[in-house]
């Protein structure tokens, strides 16, 4: 079959945009294909500097012919729906339809429709011309006089289809002024001449030859073991950056590795600044000595050429940038270990977080909460912040035992960073710098360890911190966000989480679940989110102040019962957000709560245990994420087994049975009476009651949710028997009271251990 070869030339497309674009034009090219009846062996994309391509092999040479039938309305049916009708047939008149009668419906029309099939030349062309003209970059340009919007301008199209035996022909297109060939250029500087192609094969050995490596995946190859090798020949290795090697090979059609150097005095600074640096400007990869793992004063470049001298001028010349560019860093890194010029300025700040003002970080944390750096509009500024995350580490470390004292003091610093000189150049070493600098000024190592570690995790490969006092911090943290966020109504939704909420809460789940913890984070938000909702009242007050503020003063104090008014009203405003906040949060349906439950659900999908038995725990954990683990996990094995499934099967019934009998309005019992018993099942069933409350809450106390299932499990026997023996609508009252309290008994107990209404199926 034959074989589509489209290549789209231009000037350069950024990196950072050619990933998609391929596949932006593998899926607008194919799919416009297949629903055309052209049905494809396969595709693959491909992308460069200069030029986006595409191969489509074993395209049928036409589509084929369609025969469909499309009801119409009913014979007499209005003018309108006739019109309608023949408008989507395609038919001219209502006599080019046939009628058929329907012995339940009457006549009705019906169109018979034959597509013919087209030639796959004048498919591809349309489908060509439609992509281009409509082709989704996130940024594009026009040039010249002509409407056509492209990343860059767009030189030239090229555009064959064939098959193998044969040469393939030109598809004729014209986009923007410009017609496909069957040429295309080489590499910009090395081979700039149009040279002729045919299909794929012919297309990348004239392109290698020209010197344009066309597969991106082989130009990644080549640059990373052009590196190595180039390392290794130093007695260094390299220091791998995927991010970094995906970027170079977009900005490059002939890669060429060569090595520079920097000054040794510039090692001073911390690897990752010198790292940060040399990536952000110049795109160079870093390399270290594998005998101590420090960093060595060498780079290594990338560059599109092969120069005539070997290199030496594109080495000098990045080796003069990133001398520049490094030196801006030794000054940043130095100015952040000075005392700040306005530190009278900082006193108050510093009493309020308790911070010495003799250290540079505490300087920098307390001039956060100086400026009043706002930290959201609706959520105060970054020193409240720290105040209240301050709070709820201290609480958090008593309870995991931690140092409380070392937790409380991490939080106060570990957004101090933010305003550092280098985290301001580089935003990615918050908390890496921050801790850098809390070693420098001799702080204990579980505070350096919270203070880089308490974003930690960001996600699902990140790192959890181990050390309690970071894991402290990074909790109170995590839990402060959601808190604010969940407060002031800015929740995730389907397809937005502009503040990453769900990692927070995925974050939450991780830490606690990670580490062991047996800590209740339904208390702990409980317990921040009066601090918290105190906050947001006041921040509502300050802002109906700053509102009426704008009114003249005599009408706000003519009369001293219109101030008194005025006061009162602005109390209320803050009383009800409080009051919203709180239920927000609290509510353990909809609040925050629930949220965190979600994510947990999601982290034990891939373990194998269901949503509803995770919810069907919860009740068990109380909101320790470790022992809803624990009880979903033990509740998942008891439902695997026999005893489980008939303990599922009578609790439904029992349940059923007191779910109907409620909505009667009928007496139930408000204790067991064992006097009213009339069979000996009856009995049991309570005295088996008892005993599986007694163990099952011992059980659980102690977190031992395998014996409190087991505990579950000793019911199946006394339930079924209870259900084969026992008429629970007896005729006598007191004798079905104290039945249906029985059944209550049994849906109390279970529930107690778990809710097995939330179990599905």
């Amino acid at each position: 079959m034959p074989d589509l070869l489209l290549e789209l030339f231009s000037e350069e497309i950024p990196a950072r945009m050619q990933t998609r674009a391929a596949e932006d034009l593998r899926k607008g090219i194919t799919n416009r294909l297949v629903d055309a009846g052209l049905v494809y062996e396969g595709a693959k994309a491909f992308v460069t500097p200069r030029r986006l391509a595409l191969h489509v092999a074993g395209v049928p040479t036409r589509s084929p012919d369609v025969n469909e039938e499309k009801k119409g309305p009913r014979v007499g049916a209005p003018e309108k729906a006739i019109e309608g009708f023949l408008r989507g047939a395609g038919l001219a008149s209502i006599d080019e339809a046939e009628t058929v009668e329907d012995p339940k419906k009457g006549a009705f029309y019906l169109a018979k429709i034959v597509k013919p099939g087209r030639a796959a030349e004048d498919i591809i062309a349309e489908a060509v011309k439609e992509v281009v003209e409509t082709f989704p970059w996130p940024k594009s340009m026009r040039w010249g006089s002509g409407p056509l919007r492209w990343v860059r301008p767009l030189h030239s199209i090229l555009c064959t289809f064939g098959p193998e035996t044969e040469d393939p022909v030109v598809i004729p297109i014209e986009v923007g002024g410009i017609t496909a060939s069957n040429t295309t250029e080489g590499h910009r500087f090395h081979a700039p001449d149009r040279f002729a192609v045919r299909r794929l094969d012919d297309y990348q050995t004239k392109l290698e030859a020209a010197k344009v490596v066309l597969d991106t995946e082989r130009r990644k190859a080549i640059i990373e073991t052009e590196a190595k090798n180039l390392a290794f020949a130093q007695g260094l290795e390299l220091v791998e950056d995927p991010g970094l090697l995906d970027e170079v090979a977009g900005l490059v059609e002939w890669p060429v590795v060569m090595m520079g150097s920097f000054d040794e005095a510039f090692l001073q600074i911390p690897d990752a600044v010198i790292r940060a640096t040399i990536r952000a400007n110049q795109k160079c990869f870093v390399l270290r000595d594998p005998s101590t793992g420090d960093l060595a004063n060498k780079f290594l470049l990338t560059s599109n050429i092969v120069p005539d001298d070997g290199g030496a001028a594109v080495v000098e010349g990045n080796e003069r940038v990133i001398a520049a560019r490094l030196s801006d860093a030794l000054y940043f890194w130095q100015t952040d270990q000075a005392n700040l010029p306005d530190l009278h300025a900082l006193e108050e700040s510093a009493d309020k977080l308790g911070l010495d003002l003799s250290k540079p970080l505490d300087q920098r944390s307390a001039r956060l909460d100086a400026l009043n750096v706002v930290f959201h509009a609706k959520l105060g500024t970054q020193g409240e912040r720290i105040a209240r995350i301050a709070a709820l580490s201290r609480t958090v470390a008593e309870i995991i035992d931690a140092d409380p004292d070392l937790a409380e003091h991490a939080a106060k610093l570990a957004k101090a960073d933010l305003q550092t000189e280098v985290v301001g150049e580089f935003p990615e070493l918050q908390g890496f710098m921050g801790a850098r600098y809390a070693a420098l000024q001799g702080e204990d190592p579980s505070v350096v360890a919270a203070i880089e570690d308490h974003y930690k995790p960001q996600g699902p490969s990140n790192s959890v911190p181990a050390d309690l006092v970071a894991v402290s911090v990074a909790l109170a943290d995590k839990l402060d966000t959601l808190c604010g966020f969940w407060a002031i109504d800015e929740k995730p939704t389907g397809s937005k989480d502009p503040y990453a909420l769900r990692r927070a809460a995925l974050g939450v789940v991780r830490l606690v679940r990670e580490n062991g913890l047996e800590i209740s984070v339904r208390l702990l938000l409980a317990l921040h989110t009066p601090a918290l909702v105190s906050a947001l009242s006041e921040l509502a007050i300050q802002h109906r102040i700053e509102k009426d503020s704008d009114l003249p003063i005599e009408q706000l104090v003519e009369k001293v019962e219109q101030a008194d008014e005025l006061v009162l009203g602005i109390q209320a405003v803050g009383a009800s957000l409080a009051s919203t906040a709180y239920n927000s949060i609290i509510d353990a349906e909809t609040g925050l709560m629930a949220f965190i439950i979600d994510r947990l659900k999601v982290a034990l999908r891939d373990e194998g245990i269901g949503h509803d038995v995770v919810d069907a725990s919860a009740s068990a954990g109380q909101g320790d994420i470790l022992r809803t683990v624990q009880a979903a996990d033990a509740l998942s094995k008891l439902l695997e087994s026999d005893d489980g499934q008939n303990l599922l099967a009578g609790y439904r019934r029992a349940a059923n049975i007191l779910a109907a009998e409620e909505r009667k309005d009928t007496r139930v019992a408000e204790s067991i009476d064992a006097s009213l018993f009339e069979q000996a099942e009856e009995g049991v069933l309570n005295d088996a009651l008892s005993t599986t409350a007694t163990t099952s809450h011992q059980a659980i106390e102690k977190g031992d949710f395998e014996a409190a299932m087991h505990a579950l499990a000793t019911l199946r026997g006394p339930i079924d028997a209870f259900f084969d023996a026992v008429l629970v609508n007896a005729e006598d009252e007191a004798v079905r009271a104290n039945r249906l309290a029985l059944l209550e008994g049994v849906r109390r107990e279970i529930g107690a251990v778990a809710d097995l209404s939330k179990i599905e199926g």
